[in-house]
Order: structure tokens, then sequence, then C-alpha cells
């Protein structure tokens, strides 16, 4: 008789615990549902990287890698399209968390940005019409006109070196129109970066994937504001999952048309948070935290 009432007792508390426990549950899911979405942005005339869809807004590599980042954080993305060199400012003044376009890590940049480490790497090409003769050295460019996508490396690259080739910079919104400015003969060649190149004359039979720029290869990479460094590291420790499970491998092969090699920046990860040897990069070791 002694025993009945202890026996009561554990199971009201055990009952009363359970309760306590499925009440929490959803109060815990409500609240990583509670999260805002993250924001972002890219270029959507970019391809393979954003391109238009025919069934609405904007597909390629970057949108199929930043949904599956937000996935794996548990967190709903909000993807906008706009002009390149209106994004780092707008990233600036808050309007985005960070951006899905794919932005190459130069010195300067990093000076005013935080970088997660890349994911692809990129070297500066040229395209040209079909029957131009091919261009071996920097010599072959002296005294044309060149057409770039506004706001980029390869706009500064042309700025840079105007004077010393007599270049004419041609800079446009989109890298459609820039392409365009080659085939129709108003420059020489267009100077973007390889996948894109690449993928342009693989759409373009008149466009030709030409002469790449000795000693330009660069982390593409996901910039965010300086005072994001939290941010920064997840976002960076699950493109690192992603190439250890082969995920940023597959894609760039969907995308881009061929396996990545093992010593490619799809599956390599790298040290530390961010770029080596680029400022805003933080060496502490760490092993991202892969789920299941």
């Amino acid at each position: 008789m002694l025993r009945r009432p202890r026996l009561a007792a554990a199971l009201s508390g055990a009952a009363a615990a359970f309760a306590a426990a499925f009440a929490a549950a959803p109060a815990a899911a409500q609240q990583a549902q509670a999260q805002p979405p993250l924001r972002c942005a890219v270029d959507g005339t970019f391809a393979p990287h954003a391109f238009p869809s025919l069934q609405g807004g904007v597909q390629g590599f970057q949108i199929d890698l930043f949904r599956e980042v937000a996935r794996r954080m548990g967190r709903e993305i909000v993807i906008d399209s706009a002009s390149f060199s209106g994004l780092i400012p707008a990233l600036n003044a808050g309007r985005y968390d960070f951006l899905c376009a794919p932005t190459t890590v130069t010195r300067e940049r990093a000076e005013n940005l935080l970088f997660t480490e890349g994911y692809l790497w990129t070297e500066l090409q040229f395209g040209i019409r079909r029957g131009t003769p091919p261009i071996r050295s920097e010599e072959d460019l002296r005294g044309k006109a060149i057409s770039v996508n506004k706001g980029t490396p390869y706009e500064q690259w042309v700025t840079r070196n105007a004077e010393r080739l007599n270049l004419t910079l041609l800079a446009f919104d989109t890298q459609p129109d820039a392409v365009q400015a080659v085939l129709q003969g108003r420059a020489y060649a267009n100077l973007s970066g390889n996948t894109v190149i690449r993928y342009s004359a693989s759409r373009t039979p008149q466009f030709v994937a030409d002469w790449v720029l000795p000693g330009t290869r660069f982390h593409w990479a996901t910039p965010f504001r300086r005072d994001s460094a939290a941010l920064r590291n997840q976002v960076e420790e699950v493109i690192e999952c992603m190439k250890l499970d082969g995920t940023v491998a597959r894609l760039s092969e969907r995308w881009f048309g061929n396996r990545p090699r093992p010593d490619q920046a799809e599956n390599i990860v790298f040290p530390g948070y961010g770029v080596p040897d680029m400022p805003g990069y933080d060496p502490t070791p760490h092993t991202p935290r892969c789920g299941g």
C-alpha cells in the first residue's frame, strides 16, 4: 500500500517532465522560425552564375550554392538581383547580410570587407569575335577598346593599363551588353572571369574564349560587412562542409561543364577564416561542424 503513492508520484513527475519537454519543442521550433531570412544579392545577368530563369527569378551556380547554405543553416534566404556596381554599396548600407554574387577578393576590397574563403578560382580572360586574330600578349591589345562589366576588377585592370597600352574602356551595366559590344565591333575584346567567358562562348557561336591574363588567379568568395565576423565564420563553415561532402564540386560540374580537380578551390578547405594573406583573415584553427 505504501508503494502505490510513491509510484503515482513518480509517474506524475515523469508526466509533468514529458509535458514540459513537449511544450518546449514547439517553442524552440518557433524561435528558429522567428529568425529573419538571410538577405543577399547577385548580378542576375552574370551567367552561368546567376541569370534569368524561364520560370521567373534567377538561376545558376550562385543560386543553388547559397540556397543550400541557407538550408543547412536552418534559415530562409531572399536573393535579390541588381547591377553588380551597386551591390557592395548596398551591402555596406545594411541592405544585405552578404553578397551571393561571385566577388573577386582583392586587397583593396579585403581592407573594407570581410570575406569567406574562396569556393572557386577565377582568372581574368578575354573573349573575342570569331575570326579576330587570337590575343597572344598585352601588345596585341594596344590601342584597342575593351568591354567590361561595370564596377568589377575587369574594369579596374583596363583602367590601370589604359595609359600604358592606349586602351579605351567600354563599361556596361551587364555582361551580355559587354559581349554584344564585341559582336557588334564596338569593342575588340571583352574582359571578364574565365567561367563567364567560357559560358558566353558556349552559348554564342560568334564569341570565342581567348587569352587568359597570366598571374590573375584570385579567390571568388562571399563578402560581409566588417562587423559581421560571426556570420562570416558560420557561413564559411557551411561552405567548408559542402566542399568536404562534394556538394560544391557537383554544383560546379553541373553549371560549368567539368568536374573540378582535387587542387581546385571547390575541393580545398583553407585554414582559418577568410582568404589567407589578405586583410580580415582570421587564422584561428577550427573544425567545421558538419551535421548529418
